[in-house]
């Protein structure tokens, strides 16, 4: 039987977890009308009804030296959760990606006798797979969202469960593709190609300048491409119009309708993480680009254990979408990606070939749903 009364305390610190976390809570309020929700988020949470206590886009930053910049303030908001869990204590953290923090807020948590759900595991089939004891030792449950995720913690007797993808039921364009090309002023007979730099601040920093100069390589090549660039609601005008200014070629930017700015493009450059995995759900060819602070790639490069950081090419288990990787992340190497995607016609069916596969092997969906099924299994007194 549940309460007629819940509490839960959700924690996600970047612009992913934050939609995750919402999406999840108007399932749960379905399903449990008199369920209320506190914690750490962004807009999308605030916007479905979360009371926030700390706004988690000052902190949504990755990399040792992002981190370490933002160390006191990361501290800060730890600390902020720490209270706000000790006065409330909730039925239930539920804590969203955001991996290093979000383990020392369900250590504190069940140190204080706090049912945790971890939701998105860490990817502990790329680097450390020691962290699945780690993390088994602060949780109640890990709710994974890839199936060979499993194997991991059931080898060290972690309860976890595979709930699925949300990127599955949620990447659904509002329009179709020809609405979509009215709706944006675009000319279908022309190149269309996406600029997916980023939802953090950093990311934008570092590889917005470089796919604009890969633009620009790209307009002498294709006089009549467009370009289009779906902005984060993390993310500030200002930011963006600061890199836009400086270049010699104009981007289309739209704000908060991304899966219809991505089923218009013929090609996309994009940033590594949940956007790669969004956009092979749409079957859009593409070019993955990947920067970090040199001390952070340099640190990575010797812990990481898998052959790849793309989603679609780990998931598939091969190479099917071009990485460029820190030094490897150029203009010059981006826009002759971009050019073999669009005029390459066997190079590119190929590539959406492969990614339809991938979108078979996420399964059907339901991942919300299943996830709030837990929740409440969880909630059970």
């Amino acid at each position: 039987m549940i309460k007629t009364s819940l509490k839960i305390c959700i924690s996600a610190g970047e612009s992913s977890g934050d939609a995750h976390a919402a999406n999840l809570y108007l399932e749960l309020k379905k399903q449990s009308p008199k369920l209320n929700a506190s914690g750490m988020g962004g807009a999308k949470m605030a916007q479905v009804g979360i009371s926030l206590c700390y706004d988690s886009s000052q902190i949504a930053v990755i990399g040792v030296a992002e981190v370490a910049k933002h160390y006191f303030e990361i501290r800060r908001a730890l600390k902020i959760m720490q209270e706000l869990l000790l006065n409330e204590r909730p039925d239930l953290l539920i804590c969203v990606d955001y991996k290093e923090f979000n383990y020392q807020l369900a250590k504190f948590a069940k140190q204080h006798g706090i049912k945790v759900l971890f939701y998105v595991s860490p990817q502990v089939w790329a680097w450390r797979k020691d962290r699945v004891k780690k993390y088994g030792a602060v949780i109640d449950m890990m709710a994974v969202i890839f199936p060979f995720e499993t194997a991991y913690y059931e080898t060290e007797n972690v309860p976890v469960r595979y709930v699925g993808h949300p990127s599955v039921d949620k990447v659904i364009p509002r329009f179709t593709k020809a609405e979509a090309l009215k709706n944006f002023s675009l000319n279908s007979d022309a190149p269309i190609i996406g600029l997916v730099a980023g939802s953090r601040a950093n990311e934008i920093k570092r590889l917005l300048p470089v796919m604009l100069e890969a633009a620009e390589q790209l307009k002498i090549f294709f006089p009549n491409c467009q370009f289009i660039f779906p902005q984060a609601d993390s993310l500030p005008d200002d930011l963006i119009q600061r890199y836009l200014n400086r270049a010699t070629v104009n981007v289309k930017v739209i704000k908060n309708q991304p899966y219809d700015v991505m089923q218009c493009c013929d090609a996309i450059m994009s940033c590594s993480g949940t956007a790669t995995l969004e956009i092979a759900l749409l079957g859009i060819p593409m070019v993955i680009c990947y920067r970090l602070n040199s001390l952070t790639y340099w640190l990575g490069k010797h812990l990481v254990k898998t052959r790849f950081i793309g989603l679609p090419n780990i998931i598939f288990g091969e190479q099917i979408v071009r990485e460029l990787i820190q030094n490897d992340a150029t203009a010059e190497n981006l826009a002759t990606e971009i050019k073999r995607l669009l005029t390459d016609s066997e190079a590119a069916q190929n590539c959406r070939a492969d990614l339809e596969i991938v979108r078979e092997k996420l399964g059907q969906g339901g991942g919300i749903q299943n996830m709030a099924a837990l929740v409440l299994e969880m909630l059970k007194s």
